[in-house]
């Protein structure tokens, strides 16, 4: 959704060309999550002294791309982009809008004023907003907006003119104002009265902040600070468990700077970025805290400081540093010409660093790290219960039957919305996992607060490190599959099919009777990557299906079993980038209604491949046949019968049936892909979409 990106220089001297320029290229990197508009804030003032100029706050906006907002940024005639700032914070966002279409003044930054006393980006939607705001206007504040975030901005104004001391911190401030909003919300903020000071907070969604400092910092876990009537005491200490004064009274022990905050040793230079997303600071540091829900993070002269209003149980006494294992070049394009059709072609590699480690083809067993601790108490459970949205949803349709027939349980698929709107029962002999590309899909987030709440052990398939649904859950499986950029989901899809399926092999390696079943699909593993490698190899030819298809208005895919996925994928794949009508339909289901639609104009691709399932499916191609449908087959290479008899063909190579699923969607990314393009349209930012669902 939203992309939010801030950064901090203190005692490392940039100019205001340089400052914008971070800025944006912060914006640039998280483009892929889908917005409709961009604006930065920085200070106004054009002195030589900082302070000075940090008493004032310019706002930049612009509708549509940040190419846009850069050349707005150009345009501006009251700014000298030369200025040196020895200390600066500036706030960028990327908008998705929810709440007022797309335009400057609903862009954010949002502002307290037209004096700019206070601004704010946010990612989430504040289901409040609406009470706030009438409260805000009978106390005499504007709105010039339609946005649920001007709310915010107006309720900082309001708490600070009403402070009841001068020395209020920005800190306290900030934790003041959430206190009153209720929904979801990642929140940078910046104010002309703290200037080179910045506050983030986060509930709900994922905010990190990245560290960058040439020399010592003073800890690499930074104690969380708890608000008290008796003060600020860190994690690490409580009242219960302080000394006690000669007169019997409590005695809050004297804490230095050292700690409670993160800073460089000998008040050197450091630099701090507060990012949505790991992809816009890796290229300035891997140095990087995660924060959890409703903590509060401030700089202020140099020293980062991490603040929460009450203690819960289970809370950590501190946030760690941790080193981001990625690299520049995996964000960037290379020689393709969109993220999506590079993270198509990295398939291959996707499946195999989903693999590694975890699979020995030679004793054929499997090894998950991530669920070593309670595998046990899986084995023992009475239903597997797989929640997802889109995409991730799909994986494990994909899965379910391979699932139910290793563990030999129930299992159930749901969507996570609905799963949450049908107040599902779940009972704590359930397992319940939840698939995530980003780790932050809102409903997904919801639905895994709603089965921890009824004693469920909890399971996270996800592709981002730290990320909400990695850190809440019991125990997960990382896919590994490296940063996904483009909206539509491939690598992620293939790489979380996988991951379940070495679960399902993990589940049974004790039991005999599916010993000869397990080698077949181990060993179907090894020789997977270099099948999709043949399978990308179509690629010429399924352009030049693409050029023949790319002016029809709808498309309909079928398949049964293990492709039934397959054809959701597909159809979804096609929606997203290409914005053709198109239909996922069970085969079996042909009789009962779709049949109606074939006729010799409405494109029909069928799944058709040498499974159980594969005499069904001729009966359903020779159903659309009979009513002068011409249906385009993806098929298994050796089947002649299926060849011979099909006007058009896409031939695969043949796997492990469970594993086929993975081959046959492979051609339908490609093809999604190449009609997008031939569209004319964004392959890697469809309208509407964005890549991480961080709101309901």
């Amino acid at each position: 959704m939203c992309g939010i990106f801030a950064y901090l220089n203190y005692h490392v001297p940039r100019t205001r060309r340089e400052i914008l320029e971070i800025l944006l290229k912060g914006l640039q990197r998280l483009e892929y999550r889908g917005y409709d508009s961009a604006g930065v804030g920085i200070d106004g003032g054009n002195g030589k002294e900082w302070e000075t100029n940090g008493r004032s706050i310019q706002l930049i906006k612009q509708q549509g791309k940040v190419k846009a907002l850069d050349e707005e940024i150009h345009k501006q005639q009251d700014i000298d982009l030369d200025v040196e700032f020895d200390v600066h914070i500036g706030i960028a966002h990327t908008r998705w809008a929810t709440h007022g279409a797309p335009s400057p003044v609903n862009s954010h930054p949002q502002r307290s004023d037209k004096s700019n006393e206070f601004i704010v980006i946010h990612n989430g939607i504040i289901t409040n907003y609406n009470d706030l705001r009438k409260f805000l206007e009978s106390k005499g504040y504007e709105f010039e907006s339609e946005t649920d975030t001007e709310t915010i901005a107006k309720l900082v104004k309001y708490m600070y003119d009403n402070r009841e001391s001068n020395d209020l911190s920005f800190a306290t401030l900030v934790e003041r104002v959430t206190q009153q909003l209720e929904g979801a919300f990642v929140l940078v903020f910046k104010s002309v009265h703290y200037p080179g000071e910045a506050v983030g907070t986060r509930r709900g969604g994922p905010l990190l902040i990245g560290v960058k400092c040439d020399h010592k910092l003073s800890t690499d876990h930074i104690p969380i600070l708890y608000r008290s009537a008796r003060g600020r005491l860190p994690a690490a200490f409580s009242l219960a468990t302080s000394a006690k004064d000669k007169k019997g009274c409590t005695a809050v022990p004297r804490l230095s700077d050292q700690d409670t905050c993160l800073f460089p040793v000998d008040e050197k230079a450091v630099e701090y970025y507060f990012a949505s997303d790991a992809s816009a600071v890796i290229e300035h540091t891997n140095r990087v805290i995660f924060l959890e829900d409703d903590d509060v993070a401030a700089v202020t002269d140099g020293r980062l400081s991490i603040h929460r209003i009450k203690r819960t149980v289970g809370d950590h006494p501190a946030r760690a540093i941790q080193t981001l294992q990625m690299e520049l070049q995996q964000i960037m394009k290379g020689n393709y010409s969109s993220f999506m059709q590079k993270e198509i072609f990295e398939q291959p590699e996707s499946v195999v660093n989903t693999m590694r480690g975890r699979v020995n083809y030679d004793d054929n067993t499997v090894i998950l790290g991530g669920l070593k601790d309670h595998i046990k108490e899986i084995q023992r459970c009475r239903r597997l219960i797989l929640i997802a949205c889109g995409t991730s949803y799909h994986a494990g349709v994909a899965t379910r039957q391979v699932l139910e027939e290793l563990t030999e349980l129930p299992v159930m698929v749901e969507l996570a919305s609905d799963f949450l709107d049908r107040n599902t029962p779940v009972f704590r002999d359930d397992v319940c996992f939840f698939i995530s590309q980003s780790g932050e899909t809102a409903d997904s987030l919801m639905a895994l607060r709603y089965c921890k709440e009824r004693g469920a052990l909890t399971v996270g398939i996800t592709n981002t490190v730290g990320s909400s649904i990695s850190r809440e859950t019991d125990c997960g499986i990382h896919i590994n599959a490296g940063p996904e950029i483009g909206v539509a989901s491939t690598k992620a899809y293939t790489s979380q099919f996988v991951a379940l399926i070495m679960f399902a092999l993990l589940m049974c390696d004790d039991r005999i009777s599916m010993q000869p079943r397990r080698r077949e699909i181990i060993q179907g593993l090894r020789v997977l990557p270099d099948l999709i490698k043949e399978v990308l190899s179509l690629d010429d030819e399924i352009q030049r299906l693409a050029v023949e298809l790319y002016q029809q208005k709808s498309v309909l895919i079928m398949g049964r079993g293990y492709h039934y996925a397959t054809c959701l994928e597909g159809a979804l794949k096609i929606k997203e980038i290409t914005y053709m009508h198109s239909e996922g339909i069970l085969a079996g289901e042909l009789k009962h209604g779709p049949l109606a639609l074939v006729d010799k104009l409405m494109p029909v691709i069928m799944i058709i491949m040498r499974d159980l399932t594969y005499v069904k499916c001729q009966n359903a191609l020779q159903q659309v046949v009979a009513r002068q449908g011409r249906p385009i087959v993806i098929c298994d290479k050796d089947d002649y019968e299926t060849i011979k008899s099909s006007s058009r063909t896409i031939k695969v190579p043949h796997c492990v049936d469970c594993l086929q699923g993975i081959l046959s969607v492979i051609p339908l990314q490609l093809l999604s892909f190449h009609l997008a393009v031939l569209r004319g349209f964004d392959v890697d930012c469809p309208r509407n979409l964005a890549k991480s669902v961080t709101v309901e």
